[in-house]
């Protein structure tokens, strides 16, 4: 049976510099991120993103913005990984620099996307930033390059 993994991601933006906080994972998906983890079970997608930005930042954060969805299929096995993306300036705290995840600290977006990274952030920024799109959605499996397409 095809497995189903829900995770979310968390934009977050400084008002004043239009930095953005960015997470440079060392464990999974290693390389720069935006904060986020797994949806326990028996919480709501917002909170799960609440909860993981507290638990990797330190940072407080509301009125989370939707910005669609990241839908991974897996074409051999089925299995599906979603994830759910939310953005959000409003936010309080001090920002923890490092956590098991990694590190975290301000880029700006023009940074971000310019900076080599082991994984593929910077191909859901349009997600975050175009307000345009509800899904980018992949295809891949462990043999084969995979491509995202917006929708």
């Amino acid at each position: 049976m095809p497995k189903l993994e829900l995770t979310n991601m968390v934009m977050i933006q400084d008002k004043q510099t239009g930095k953005v906080i960015v997470q440079d994972r060392i464990i999974s998906w290693k390389g720069l991120s935006f904060p986020g983890g797994h949806v326990e079970e028996n919480e709501s997608f917002v909170d799960s993103a609440i909860r993981e930005v507290k638990e990797e930042t330190g940072l407080d954060v509301w009125n989370l913005k939707s910005c669609g969805v990241i839908h991974w299929l897996n074409n051999k096995t089925l299995d599906r990984y979603i994830v759910f993306l939310y953005k959000t300036s409003d936010f309080s705290g001090e920002l923890i620099t490092d956590c098991d995840e990694g590190k975290h600290f301000w880029m700006t977006i023009e940074d971000l996307t310019n900076t080599p990274s082991k994984n593929d952030t910077t191909k859901y920024l349009p997600m975050f930033l175009d307000g345009k799109y509800s899904e980018a959605f992949g295809s891949w499996n462990n043999d084969e390059l995979w491509e995202i397409v917006y929708k």
